[in-house]
């Protein structure tokens, strides 16, 4: 993209892990110069081992590195020296751990007055806000694990969801206050925080106990709102996922399956016939898919326009024939000898995505 919507935006990132990481990724990628303030050795997060190993390398790309010592008066003074000339800080240190250093918002803001400064954190004000928070831990609180996993046992969500949309909505807290400064209206405090990211995600689950005024049961318990939205076994052992969601969908599927009797049948003719005749229709299904493998199934899912999806792992997305047909991933050095490719940001503006313009910079490399 040859003009980036940010390009003139300096940002300070006292971040670590996803939170901060990932909100000032947003920003970096939208065109921000991102200084990432590490401490000496570098963050801890490039160590990670397990499924930590991935962090750094997706959430820092596009970044510079500066090494900075906030144990000594020298480094925090150089800190304060780099937020005089900057526009957006951004942080998720552990809570009053910025005010101790003296470089909170109340600080920071008197060191550049039309400062955007964005704090992450676990809890926004209120009871809960000394504690410390995770994902996970939100994710339990919130109601998201009850949600996931089956009856009785409480499944975290398979990414660091809460993390990242946190990060996510407070990068768009910043735009927002960055619009306002281009208004006039000076600097700003954006806070943004995991557990309300969690109970905002749990929105449409709160709509629903409120209107049927009965305990919601967990996503793999549910009665769905459409007859047929469900996992079948294929002939070669695979799985895949078919939607049928209406009733041009049920013509659909009928034609292209070469099951005109099950069109022809009146009882099952809407939506709502055919979630009553779940107990005889499924067994029909299982059985009809079971004759056919996954490779033709899903060509006719895609002939009759029918909602489908193959049950991909994360590996499988290195070689999507869409994903690298159309830009979406963004080959990446994530240390000398490891290259890779890696999703872009899902925005287009005038067509155009959003590319890599640096790799996860070594601690100090700037």
């Amino acid at each position: 993209m040859k003009s980036l919507p940010l390009a003139d935006i300096r940002v300070l990132e006292f971040g670590h892990t996803i939170l901060g990481p990932s909100c000032s990724m947003v920003l970096a990628d939208l065109g921000a110069e991102v200084i990432k303030i590490e401490p000496p050795g570098g963050e801890r997060t490039r160590r990670l081992k397990g499924f930590g190993a991935g962090y750094f390398g997706y959430f820092n790309r596009n970044k510079k590195s500066v090494i900075l010592d906030l144990k000594t008066p020298e480094g925090v003074a150089e800190a304060k020296r780099m937020i005089a000339s900057a526009d957006v800080v951004v942080e998720n240190m552990a809570p009053a751990t910025m005010d101790r250093l003296g470089l909170g918002e109340k600080d920071a803001r008197a060191l550049k007055p039309d400062l955007i400064y964005c704090s992450l954190k676990g809890f926004l004000s209120g009871p809960y806000e000394h504690r410390v928070a995770l994902d996970e831990v939100v994710q339990m609180m919130s109601g998201l694990a009850y949600m996931t996993g089956p009856p009785g046992m409480p499944l975290r969500a398979g990414t660091s969801i809460t993390d990242i949309l946190g990060g996510v909505f407070g990068a768009l807290g910043i735009m927002a206050a960055l619009r306002q400064r281009d208004q006039g209206k000076g600097g700003a405090f954006v806070e943004s925080a995991l557990f309300e990211t969690a109970a905002f995600l749990m929105g449409q689950h709160m709509t629903y106990s409120a209107v049927v005024g009965e305990k919601i049961p967990p996503m793999p318990a549910r009665v769905s709102a459409w007859a047929v939205y469900d996992l079948f076994d294929t002939k070669d052992n695979e799985r895949i996922f078919i939607g049928i969601t209406s009733d041009n969908h049920w013509q659909y599927f009928c034609n292209e399956f070469g099951r005109p009797d099950l069109y022809a049948d009146e009882s099952l003719r809407s939506n709502e016939q055919r979630i009553d005749a779940r107990p005889r229709l499924m067994p029909e299904l299982q059985a009809l898919f079971k004759t056919m493998d996954r490779v033709e199934i899903a060509a006719r899912c895609e002939r009759a326009k029918l909602p489908f999806a193959p049950i991909a792992v994360p590996e499988d997305l290195f070689e999507d024939p869409h994903l690298n047909a159309n830009g979406s991933l963004a080959e990446t050095e994530l240390k000398p000898g490891v290259v890779t490719k890696l999703p872009k940001l899902p925005i287009r503006i005038d067509g155009e995505a959003f590319d890599l313009r640096l790799p996860p910079p070594k601690p100090g490399e700037h």
